[in-house]
């Protein structure tokens, strides 16, 4: 555990060092929120336009920053991987385990204090456009967004350890946009039909921000679990699918 935990630190460290941290997953989200705020308050109140309401923006921005944090996991594992150092380290007394972890937890933590600046950020938002958030409501979009930020944090494991340092942030910009995108966030997906309203309904991106926007309004009906099933089902096989792919890189790598 001590070994896991030094890892885990030695990653945290790199992560803060990092500018492109504190400008993707914490200014970007922030940024989008305000702007999409103000793009709210000059569409008039006939248009009956509630997608960039900020109790309904502000789930939705918590959702699509959490994808930046795939990307931080994924360039992590794929700079390290480059650099030989991780070869290095498996010359150490250090489990697979340790390894995973020691990548996992530093993210997780970053993917919880994003959702909550990016909440607390709407509170205020909200305040200022005479919309007030309920603060319970605020602090629950945090648990209610842990499973979609596991799923994302094991996808960025996963494209880290199969691509180079190059290719992986590309396949990552692509998850984002499709989270963005399918994610709800950016349009009613409730106010669509065919096929398109099928694969958001499909994809835990949208369960995401569903389960997120429920949270906000305390709405924890039969819908929020159903959702929140969605999204852990999705985070529980990235979850198993990227420690098996990690496991055999680690295996073939030390052969």
């Amino acid at each position: 555990m001590n070994r896991c935990m030094a890892f885990a630190i030695r990653n945290l460290k790199e992560l803060l060092r990092d500018p492109l941290s504190y400008i993707f997953c914490l200014g970007f989200p922030l940024i989008m929120l305000v702007v999409m705020s103000v793009v709210n308050s000059s569409i008039p109140e006939e248009a009956g336009m509630t997608i960039f309401r900020i109790d309904n923006l502000g789930p939705g921005i918590a959702v699509f920053g959490l994808s930046f944090v795939m990307l931080f996991t994924c360039l992590s594992v794929s700079k390290d991987r480059s650099g030989s150092f991780l070869v290095r380290l498996y010359a150490s007394p250090m489990r697979s385990a340790d390894f995973i972890l020691g990548y996992l937890l530093p993210v997780f933590i970053l993917a919880v204090a994003q959702s909550l600046i990016t909440m607390l950020c709407a509170l205020i938002v909200g305040l200022v456009t005479d919309i007030k958030l309920d603060i319970l409501g605020a602090l629950a979009v945090v648990p209610a967004l842990v499973p979609l930020g596991i799923f994302f944090i094991s996808t960025g494991l996963l494209f880290g350890t199969l691509f180079s340092e190059k290719a992986s942030p590309g396949l990552c910009s692509i998850i984002i946009s499709l989270s963005a995108f399918l994610g709800g966030v950016w349009f009613d997906v409730e106010g669509i039909d065919g096929v398109l309203a099928d694969i958001c309904n499909v994809l835990p991106f949208y369960h995401g921000t569903k389960a997120a926007r429920a949270a906000l309004a305390l709405d924890f009906s039969g819908d929020f679990w159903i959702s929140i099933a969605i999204s852990a089902a999705y985070a529980l096989v990235m979850t198993v699918l990227s420690i098996l792919i990690f496991k055999k890189k680690m295996r073939a790598d030390l052969s």
